[in-house]
């Protein structure tokens, strides 16, 4: 007995993608119990989206392809996790998915909801710089936390979702993402996105925690950069020579950071992802510069420790341990 009058269009996507064949009209019926036509409005508003799918008479419908879109239906649809992306906001535009993603945990919103634009603004960087970001390019996502945990332990987040992007871009694209300490995303030594981490704290309990994500992705070419950075910056579509999906690296993002923070709350330190962040780690066992404000120096930067301080061996060999803070750390020869 049909008992529902609508079905999510995520609903349907995730089912077309679950099967490599025909999914019947009647299984979908069945599924989400509602009737036939229910189902082929839905199918249609999916054709005008952009979505390619073959409807065959007795056999059904087949996700032939999919457009690169950035929806709360494409999105949720991709997700297998746990709690990351339990929740999905999605804008067109915005001013920054940080702020926003501010106002929903205030709102409410649970521990690991997501806000996704298309276009974002008035995006702040690192020491509050701006940039404005050009729409159908780019990821711009935050993630809400809402841990147990002391405030002093928020930063390492940073360095976690560094981990979980490199990861999730090399997973995804075959393109091998480098970390520069502590989170900028490199790709053929170019940045590919930034993180911000804040938080909200009230005495000594963190009311919530939001990272945002800043991926290049579909950005045709470098002129498309503002001058400025158009040496240090890149896209992945530039490095790869073709267009991503970006839902699909979105959902590999939120699998991999829901991983590696899982395994950091069950020691509150870097101590169970140093090792693969080392790996990923652009300057190890290079030469780098330290650009302090009490004096710059030179040394050989030797990893991570459990904090995610970077373990630099000075010329005379002694070793500091780098706070991120307002110390930059460059390779000698340029930014990585």
């Amino acid at each position: 007995m049909v008992i529902n009058m609508k079905i999510d269009k995520a609903d349907i996507l995730s089912m077309l993608r679950g099967n490599d064949g025909y999914v019947s009209g009647q299984q979908l019926c069945e599924r989400f119990e509602v009737s036939r036509t229910a189902v082929w409005k839905v199918i249609n508003q999916l054709k005008e989206e952009g979505y390619q799918i073959e409807s065959v008479t007795n056999k059904g419908y087949k996700l032939v392809e999919t457009p690169d879109v950035l929806s709360k239906s494409e999105i949720t649809s991709r997700l297998s996790t746990k709690w990351a992306g339990c929740e999905v906001y999605y804008l067109d535009e915005t001013g920054s998915t940080n702020i926003d993603a501010k106002r929903y945990a205030e709102e409410g919103a649970s521990h690991g909801a997501v806000v996704v634009a298309d276009m974002q603004n008035s995006g702040r960087g690192r020491r509050g710089r701006m940039w404005q970001s050009p729409p159908g390019s780019a990821i711009y996502m935050t993630i809400i936390l809402k841990p147990d945990f002391l405030p002093d332990k928020a930063a390492m987040l940073t360095l976690v979702m560094a981990l979980s992007v490199a990861g999730a871009i090399t997973e995804a694209t075959d393109l091998r993402a480098g970390i520069k300490w502590p989170n900028d995303i490199v790709v053929n030594k170019k940045k590919v996105c930034g993180i911000l981490t804040e938080m909200n704290v009230e005495q000594d309990y963190i009311q919530y925690v939001v990272t945002g994500v800043g991926i290049n992705v579909n950005i045709a070419k470098p002129e498309e950069f503002p001058e400025e950075i158009r040496q240090t910056a890149t896209s992945l579509r530039i490095e790869k020579g073709e267009l991503i999906n970006r839902a699909a690296l979105i959902e590999r993002v939120l699998c991999h950071f829901e991983k590696n923070y899982d395994t950091f709350v069950r020691t509150l330190d870097l101590s169970g992802l140093m090792e693969t962040y080392d790996e990923y780690l652009l300057n190890l066992n290079s030469e780098v510069k330290v650009l302090d404000p009490k004096g710059e120096y030179t040394g050989i930067a030797r990893g991570i420790n459990e904090a995610g301080e970077l373990i630099v061996e000075k010329d005379d060999g002694t070793v500091e341990q780098v706070y991120a803070g307002e110390v930059s750390v460059r390779g000698i020869y340029g930014y990585v």
